[in-house]
């Protein structure tokens, strides 16, 4: 008989190790031991602890064929994790045959290897925060903000592949979903992804190669998706990441980001999904790779769709296998989807401080562009960064001098500019205080060929004093006396803005902007 190439091959038997893994003796207590399976893992949870054991199989991805061999990926396992979450990761322990025959954790001769891990509640894990509606946009900006340091310390994989780099990872894409079982994902639509990602990538070449050049491709987490995200002592810690192939976990920072932005969005997630690429954007200098992005989205979605696929043959009841079937075809529905060109557009908010402006841009930026929403641009987060400093870090007041504000709003439009070349949608976020600002705004929409929207907050005086007084952790500075001095501003003529009352709730103003922008939106916050 031919080979069945679509499945994993199963090289040495575990059910003794596995068998022994199971019994809550093993480890000295009474309470069950739970069981997790994975496609190429079991973990076992015992007491304070969980114990992962490497299945003995070889994927075309990766081989843990033999005893050797899966002490080896524990141990770069181990390695790698601390780099994120060394709390959460203990050691690396050997299962032996004992003198007397048996398994066990005695001494004796290893026969197979298991990373330990401190246990952590299942609640815990980001999949289930999100679920219950707990991650809100702290948490969210305190994990982007998890994510960005991370990379920064990343070790920096020197290369002129980047292209080639991508390029394997959508071939392997390919050949992954044809070895997948006929029925579950139709060869024409793997190949017309194929085809589609393939003709996205041939236009982002010179961006990869540049990319890797400069030193984006980095020792990367490789899976980041919200199952190996955890709260660990409140924090988010990134744990489980791609430990048995160096060159796979080798990537562009930002395709390592798409992993979770596209999951995040996928599970309807969007709001969130918009701020942590934002919030990471607004930390590290990642505008020459914002092209690119769509496409690593797709490609995360690729993975995702053969690893549902793969799942199916694991299944041992009918809904389950039904369940990953659907899961397999509406990702691979999603990958398409990340290819398709928007139109961009730019819209600008103005208005002086206290008007609520980054509250709405906040939640009109998920609503607005393509996957995974519009780019926010706020003149408060790049003042910050143009000083070195994280958003919510506080400047003197010559900082805000007039030279230093032009330093800023130069800054704004040339992102703004970049972006919209790069295809996609903008929001932008200042004063706007000065004509010449809202005219040369306007010109960079006309230039980039994108649509112009100005939306222009007042808000009664006091209403404004109430919010600058109630800011906490917020990139503004602005405070009561800045209030009082912007309420003094000459503003011209507002050609072309639109006025929003902003003395209102904060969904009523949403509301007004979304009546306004009415046949620009990708998706209703109602819905």
């Amino acid at each position: 008989m031919p080979e069945d190439r679509t499945a994993p091959r199963t090289a040495t038997n575990q059910d003794e190790v596995i068998a022994f893994l199971e019994r809550p003796d093993s480890y000295g207590g009474r309470a069950p031991v739970k069981r997790i399976d994975t496609h190429a893992a079991i973990v076992f949870l015992a007491g304070d602890y969980a114990y992962k054991l490497k299945r003995a199989v070889q994927f075309p991805y990766l081989d843990f064929s033999t005893p050797a061999k899966r002490k080896a990926v524990c141990e770069a396992e181990l390695s790698l994790n601390r780099r994120t979450a060394p709390e959460l990761y203990v050691a690396v322990r050997s299962v032996n045959r004992q003198a007397d025959g048996t398994i066990g954790f005695s001494q004796g001769e290893p026969v197979d290897w298991l990373v330990v891990m401190h246990r952590f509640k299942s609640d815990d894990l980001l999949e289930n925060v999100a679920a219950r509606g707990d991650l809100d946009a702290a948490l969210t900006v305190s994990l982007a903000d998890e994510i960005a340091d991370f990379h920064v310390a990343a070790e920096t994989i020197p290369a002129a592949d980047g292209a080639e780099r991508v390029r394997r990872v959508i071939e392997s894409n390919l050949d992954s979903m044809r070895r997948i079982p006929p029925g579950i994902i139709e060869a024409r639509m793997s190949d017309d992804l194929f085809q589609a990602s393939l003709a996205e990538w041939a236009g982002l070449r010179n961006v990869l190669d540049r990319r890797a050049a400069a030193g984006h491709v980095r020792l990367c987490h490789g899976d980041l998706h919200l199952a190996n995200i955890c709260l660990w002592r409140g924090k988010p810690r990134l744990f489980d990441c791609l430990e048995f192939d160096s060159e796979l976990a080798a990537s562009d920072v930002l395709y390592d980001l798409a992993f979770l932005v596209m999951d995040l969005w996928q599970r309807n997630y969007r709001p969130s999904a918009n701020l942590l690429f934002n919030r990471y954007l607004d930390r590290r200098d990642e505008s020459d790779g914002l092209a690119a992005f769509p496409l690593f989205l797709s490609m995360r979605a690729a993975i995702r769709a053969h690893v549902c696929g793969a799942a199916v043959q694991r299944q041992a009841k009918t809904k389950d296998q039904e369940r990953q079937i659907a899961d397999a075809r509406n990702f691979v529905g999603a990958a398409q989807s990340f290819l398709k060109k928007g139109t961009p557009q730019l819209i600008a908010i103005g208005g002086l401080s206290g008007t609520g402006k980054s509250t709405l841009a906040r939640a009109l930026a998920p609503l607005l562009g393509t996957a995974p929403g519009a780019r926010w641009l706020r003149t408060d987060v790049l003042r910050k960064r143009l000083a070195g400093l994280r958003p919510e870090a506080r400047l003197a007041k010559d900082a805000y001098r007039p030279e230093r504000s032009a330093e800023v709003y130069a800054s704004l439009q040339k992102e703004a500019a970049a972006a919209l070349r790069a295809g996609s949608t903008v929001i932008v976020d200042g004063v706007f205080a000065k004509c010449e600002e809202r005219d040369e705004i306007r010109r960079i929409a006309r230039t980039a060929g994108a649509s112009f929207t100005g939306l222009w907050l007042t808000a009664p005086r006091d209403a404004m004093l109430a919010r600058v007084r109630g800011r906490l952790h917020d990139a503004s500075d602005a405070d009561e006396a800045v209030v009082e001095q912007q309420l003094r501003y000459d503003l011209g003529k507002l050609e072309d803005w639109q006025s929003v009352d902003a003395g209102r709730t904060p969904d009523a103003v949403l509301s007004s902007a979304v009546h306004l922008l009415s046949g620009k939106l990708n998706w209703s916050p109602w819905n």
